[in-house]
């Protein structure tokens, strides 16, 4: 033999050894359709990477928990799903419980009406998904809740909720919150008001206990509507979470940032709702759409310093946020600081190239803004420019042009594009809000 050519020889023979792996581990993946809960579990026990498993059509009715503890892998994910999208119920006492170590799972198609707080991905669990999903879950508590890492969570149905707890909460170990999840394409639709009581908001993610943290998640493209279930719609209470391209509609509840810092929102629709309320530090807001809104914006006004030793759950004095490049058009209240007794304010915000046009006054500001940079607005036919500064606006037509979407923007050749005052290098001035439709998400939508 050629010694020359033995390295060509042994890659051949590996990748001959590879190809029959793979082979072998697809031969051996199985489809295994079963009609009843009992043989749901027996199969979720027994299965293998690549396993589909599929609950035939019908209502099913749960006496506990269906336990998924299973590892599939990445090009071969252990499905469980509905034999057709929409049309397998599971009522009951119990739903999937998604615990360690499982892995690599998806759940699929499914309607979920057993009790609340039954349906979860635990601590220790990995790139796990819930897609398409149904769920109208009775009675106190989460319709989801999420904890592991690396999890999705698309094109699900979550509606009419009548109860206290959330449609989907995130949580996480110790004071580490859930990391890199990507919750896409939900529709949340209908949660009636539980009459100002707190812990009713519609997405929740994590507690004060977590806020110091940072998840490094993403929430795009979800849409949400007719949702009052408190005085919050989103409640974000941990850091490093990127909000974009949400679609906020007819919900009386405020997008919060309650907790935690260094968060990203833009280019998210708010249509008919009291708008976005900020606290906690370095947060960045831009390029969203805000119409018809009462407030748009709200700085909140601080009751404490977390920096400074103050408990968690505080209201965190904001430092150092970013407002730019927002676009507010008809808004009974524009840009707002609320105000609160002994509040402290909040410091080195900056107020930048924003549009307001029409509506109530342009700003009221109602506590301590410290070492704040107001520049570069366009303010018109508004009640009035309010509290902002003197050299900070200028009050002249920004020539909006109503889009197909229904959303007013600047036209490609107004000058004021190219005419802004300062520099963002880490803002994305060219991301615009998206309107997002109920046929694009949720169940019925395509993935």
């Amino acid at each position: 033999m050629n010694h020359t050519q033995l390295p060509s020889f042994k890659k051949a023979i590996l990748s001959a050894f590879l190809i029959t792996l793979l082979t072998s581990a697809t031969l051996f993946a199985k489809t295994i359709t079963v009609a009843s809960i009992a043989e749901l579990q027996t199969a979720i026990n027994k299965a293998q990477p690549g396993d589909v498993i599929l609950l035939k059509t019908g209502v099913y009715t749960t006496t506990e928990d269906i336990v998924v503890n299973k590892q599939g892998t990445a090009q071969q994910p252990i499905t469980i799903a509905a034999e057709k999208i929409g049309t397998t119920e599971i009522t009951g006492k119990g739903g999937f419980n998604v615990v360690s170590p499982a892995k690599c799972i998806i759940i699929k198609g499914f309607k979920f009406t057993h009790l609340a707080s039954k349906a979860k991905t635990g601590n220790g669990t990995s790139f796990c998904r819930f897609t398409q999903n149904i769920f109208e879950t009775p009675g106190d508590g989460e319709d989801l809740t999420v904890a592991g890492s690396d999890q999705e969570i698309d094109y699900n149905t979550f509606q009419n909720k009548n109860a206290m707890g959330r449609f989907v909460a995130i949580r996480g170990e110790g004071k580490q919150i859930a990391e890199r999840l990507h919750i896409h394409h939900n529709y949340f639709n209908t949660a009636a008001s539980q009459g100002g009581k707190n812990g009713a908001e519609a997405f929740q993610f994590g507690l004060s206990g977590f806020s110091m943290s940072l998840s490094n998640s993403i929430v795009e493209y979800n849409l949400f509507e007719k949702c009052e279930g408190e005085n919050e719609l989103i409640s974000v209470k941990v850091g490093g979470v990127t909000l974009r391209y949400n679609t906020i509609r007819d919900c009386p509840a405020q997008f919060t940032l309650r907790h935690g810092n260094k968060n990203l929102v833009y280019g998210n629709y708010f249509k008919n709702t009291p708008g976005l309320r900020i606290f906690g530090d370095d947060h960045k807001v831009f390029s969203n759409y805000f119409e018809d809104c009462k407030p748009a914006i709200t700085i909140g006004n601080g009751g404490a310093e977390v920096a400074d030793g103050a408990p968690l759950v505080s209201h965190d004095r904001p430092d150092r946020l970013l407002i730019v490049f927002n676009t507010l058009v008809n808004n009974k209240e524009n840009i707002v600081q609320t105000p609160r007794k002994d509040g402290l304010g909040a410091t080195y915000v900056t107020v930048a190239n924003n549009i307001i046009q029409g509506g109530g006054e342009a700003t009221k500001i109602s506590g301590p803004m410290v070492n704040a940079k107001w520049q570069g607005n366009i303010i018109f036919n508004t009640a009035g420019a309010g509290d902002l500064p003197q050299g900070s606006y200028q009050n002249v037509d920004p020539k909006l042009v109503k889009d197909a979407a229904g959303i007013y923007q600047l036209p490609a050749n107004n000058p004021l594009i190219n005419n802004t005052i300062g520099q963002y290098p880490d803002v994305q001035v060219a991301s615009k809000a998206v309107v997002l439709l109920p046929s694009q998400v949720g169940y019925l939508a395509k993935p």
